[in-house]
Formats: structure tokens, sequence, C-alpha cells
């Protein structure tokens, strides 16, 4: 059985200064982190706060992603792909279910097609030229209705590499829209020839 939430935070803060703030992790260290290790430092570890705050959405009459079923780059009956404005890196998409479901709710039969789709958008963003590698985030603590981030790292940007490529994206000046905008045509034009579907929310 996991540590209860008081346990977990009394744990930590063995580890902690007095002021409760953690040491640096070693991946700061990492010749990928965006950060420089003079003057940085760990925010002090807060207590837990129970009941937890509720998430976006848990109530699907305020959803915002059930809101949007309809609003994306390519649909079918039960998901629908989108293409995130404003961020750093050359694309960043995010698959949905049309349906409110969250990633433990979600049928088995839609789970095999999750699988399915995100291998083969990974498989589509990669082939866009100058794309080396396309990553794949679920996270879950902001939004109760599934969704999947899928980020793709530009080509000969090694320090970009691994998990600290999302905090990257967010340092990075925001990419030229235009050019977002073609390489997620041809993501959703090839995922409509892989997987069929298509580029409007209505058949």
């Amino acid at each position: 059985m996991a540590l209860n939430p008081d346990e977990f935070y009394a744990h930590a803060v063995a580890a902690a200064d007095q002021e409760h703030r953690l040491p640096l992790a070693r991946m700061t260290e990492w010749d990928i982190s965006p950060f420089e290790l003079e003057g940085l430092r760990v925010s002090p570890l807060r207590p837990p706060v129970l009941p937890e705050p509720a998430r976006h959405g848990e109530d699907p009459s305020d959803c915002r992603a059930c809101r949007e079923r309809d609003t994306g780059i390519w649909f079918n009956d039960n998901w629908r792909l989108r293409r995130i404005t404003g961020v750093g890196v050359p694309l960043v998409l995010m698959l949905y279910p049309r349906d409110h479901y969250d990633m433990a709710d979600l049928p088995d039969e839609l789970a095999a097609e999750l699988g399915l789709l995100s291998t083969r958008i990974v498989r589509h963003i990669q082939a866009v030229p100058h794309i080396a590698r396309a990553h794949v985030y679920r996270i879950g603590d902001g939004g109760a209705h599934l969704h999947v981030w899928f980020f793709a790292r530009p080509e000969g940007q090694a320090q970009l590499y691994g998990s600290w490529l999302p905090v990257w994206d967010d340092l990075l000046p925001e990419y030229p829209a235009a050019v977002a905008d073609a390489d997620a045509a041809i993501v959703a034009d090839a995922l409509v020839a892989s997987s069929g579907g298509r580029r409007s929310a209505t058949g």
C-alpha cells in the first residue's frame, strides 16, 4: 500500500533543508537541462491539501473538451486531434476522445484504438521533414477529460532531448504558425490515409 499523504510528506521533507527545499534533481545537471545550476533552487515542498481540488471537467456539463468536440484537424466518430497554438517547438498536437472519458474509464475498445492512433500519429509526425522525434505524454492532473500530448522535437537540437522538451517548448519563442499549420495538415492527411476518419467533424 502506498504511503498516505502525511507519511509521503514526512518522508520527503526528511530529505529537505530547514525551508523544506529538496536538493536539486540530477536532471538539472544533464547537459540538456535548460537551466544553469548557479542560483537555481527548488521551491519549498508544501504540505498535502486534502481533499484535492477538482480538475477541470470533472462535471461533464462543465467540460471544455466536451464543448469543443467538433474542433480540430482530424476526426473519427470516437476521437479528435487538434494543433496546440503558441508553442515553441515545431508541432504540438493533442488527441482527445470525443465523448467524456478519462484514461481509467476508457472502454477497452477505445483503449485499443488509442494505442493504434498514438502509434500512427507518432509515425506521421516523424515523417515530416526536419522532425527528429515525437514524444507522447499523458498527465491528467489538470483536466478530467483524457488528453494525450504529442511534442515534435526539431532535428539537430540535441539539447532538446528527452524529458526537458516540454520545458524548452515553454522557453522558446513561438514557432511560425503558418509552418506549424502546414505540417499539422500533413499529419492529419496522413492519419486519414492510415486510419480513416476525416478532416472535419462531420462526415
